[in-house]
């Protein structure tokens, strides 16, 4: 596939920090800043279209969002890892800028959209970085395509059927996984900023630190006509995923790509790096510091720290981004 040139790498990188500094511009509703050295491309994939971004060169990484936000959370991420890497950064289906299906929602039905996604870029192998609901598509494409993932990262967010999914599901906080229907549908339709600032501001351990223009910017796409039924739609597929994903281990075992498993100091923490032991074989865990769930929003700086070095020296260990926390030294 045709790649942005490296000049225009080097423009995208010099470029960043004033694409950062529109995040905390007047508050209005726009796109996150993505550089123009990525492009942006509608593809159409199975039966749904999926926005795009696409930037860099080098080995392939898909970026993977979850519910509350796009692929445009990635945006730091991303133009840190474009220097060595072909990056690609869809929208889920339903979410973001891509179409807005009436179904396909399990995880395995997303897995086919990313291999589909990737075979539109002729991309045979590549790592997943993913987060929130993002980590469940990444976690069924790595049972699905297991030969067509190099390294996986999974961040801050449990694996329906897998570790203490039962238990998690019983929790008064996740209470909106079974939050859904069409009475509900309507209930936040025109409301949608309202039921957002709950997940932003709950799991978050300085609301401030999700900032005003992000949040109009994503209160705005889950407001498109079938959002929020597609946002919905995600969680009532949570049954099956759990279904699938414990049929899937009966027959093949555990994992065997290196996974990388972190967990936000006020979210998940180290029980991210539990989850994943008891279905992978090679797991290394880490705490993100002073940061809540919304990772790219609370602590940018820790996450990119982190993955980048599991990407790029696996073999090494990863750095303790914050040596006083004894939580943030890494697991085995």
């Amino acid at each position: 596939m045709r790649l942005p040139d490296r000049r225009l790498i080097t423009f995208a990188l010099a470029s960043m920090a004033a694409a950062l500094l529109a995040l905390t511009g007047p508050a209005k509703a726009q796109e996150a800043p993505f550089p123009a050295v990525f492009r942006v491309e509608d593809i159409k994939v199975r039966d749904v279209t999926l926005h795009v971004r696409i930037g860099g060169s080098g080995p392939a990484v898909v970026l993977v969002h979850g519910f509350g936000e796009s692929g445009d959370m990635w945006s730091p991420l991303a133009v840190r890892l474009m220097r060595d890497h072909t990056v690609i950064v869809p929208d889920l289906r339903g979410m973001g800028r891509s179409s807005k299906p009436e179904g396909g929602f399990s995880k395995f039905s997303q897995a086919d959209d990313i291999a589909a996604l990737m075979d539109r870029l002729h991309v045979a192998r590549s790592d997943l970085v993913a987060h929130d609901i993002g980590n469940m598509v990444a976690f069924a494409f790595a049972e699905k395509y297991a030969d067509r993932v190099a390294k996986l990262v999974v961040i801050d967010a449990p694996i329906p059927g897998v570790g203490p999914w039962d238990e998690i599901v019983k929790s008064p906080a996740t209470w909106h996984f079974r939050f859904g229907g069409a009475d509900v549908e309507r209930l936040v339709k025109g409301r949608e900023r309202i039921y957002l600032d709950r997940f932003w501001n709950e799991f978050s351990k300085d609301p401030a630190s999700f900032t005003e223009p992000s949040r109009q910017h994503y209160a705005t796409l889950y407001a498109l006509p079938g959002a929020m039924h597609a946002a919905f739609e995600q969680y009532r597929a949570f049954d099956q995923d759990a279904e699938d994903n414990r049929a899937w281990r009966l027959g093949h075992g555990k994992l065997a790509m290196p996974v990388l498993a972190l967990g936000a100091e006020a979210g998940l923490g180290q029980q991210m790096g539990e989850i994943m032991r008891t279905t992978a074989t090679d797991v290394t865990a880490a705490v993100i510091p002073n940061c809540g769930h919304w990772i790219m929003q609370e602590n940018p700086a820790a996450t990119i720290q982190l993955v980048v070095a599991f990407l790029e020296k696996p073999d090494l260990a990863l750095p303790n981004v914050d040596k006083d926390r004894e939580a943030n030294k890494l697991g085995a």
